[in-house]
């Protein structure tokens, strides 16, 4: 009967050993997974916070353009080495004054700049709206069947970003 006592004392041991293990190896296997997960999600969430700037900015130059979507009102300037949109608010200007906001990215920032043209602010003196490393607009003229029209490409982080097309006189856009 000893032999018999020994020998369960020993399984028991031996079971309690495989046991303890195979928590082990499930426990090693739930803190990897953990571990790989959350450097996914970190991932994940530095892409989306990437895009969701990049959206954010473009929506917001995007309904400035709108706002400002008159003919001739809407150009793109370079000024002290910085592409720059320009919209002019005529609704506001005089025949000695003209008003003009400026967007562009400088500094980090993507920034906004409402003055008069004689009012001898700079580029340095824009307000920041939110992170951005580089803005370039550009301009262009296309033909769309028997007109033409002009196209604003925005184009943020060396990406495309959007482009819109901007009403003319001609298109019924106001004057």
């Amino acid at each position: 009967m000893k032999q018999t006592s020994n020998r369960q004392t020993a399984f028991s041991e031996l079971s309690s050993l495989f046991t303890l293990l195979l928590f082990l190896v499930f426990v090693l296997c739930a803190l990897f997974t953990i571990m790989i997960g959350s450097r996914v999600y970190a991932g994940i969430q530095d892409k989306d916070s990437a895009i969701f700037g990049r959206d954010t900015s473009v929506s917001y130059i995007k309904n400035k353009v709108r706002q400002g979507d008159r003919a001739g009102q809407i150009s793109v300037r370079d000024m002290d080495g910085t592409s720059v949109l320009c919209i002019a608010d005529l609704s506001l200007s005089t025949e000695d004054t003209e008003y003009v906001t400026y967007i562009y990215a400088q500094d980090g920032w993507l920034k906004e700049l409402f003055t008069s043209t004689d009012s001898g602010l700079t580029l340095a003196d824009g307000i920041p709206v939110m992170e951005c490393e580089k803005a370039q607009f550009s301009m262009e003229e296309t033909e769309i069947g028997d007109s033409s029209c002009r196209l604003l490409t925005i184009r943020l982080d060396e990406e495309p970003s959007a482009s819109i097309r901007l009403m003319s006189a001609a298109e019924g856009g106001k004057q």
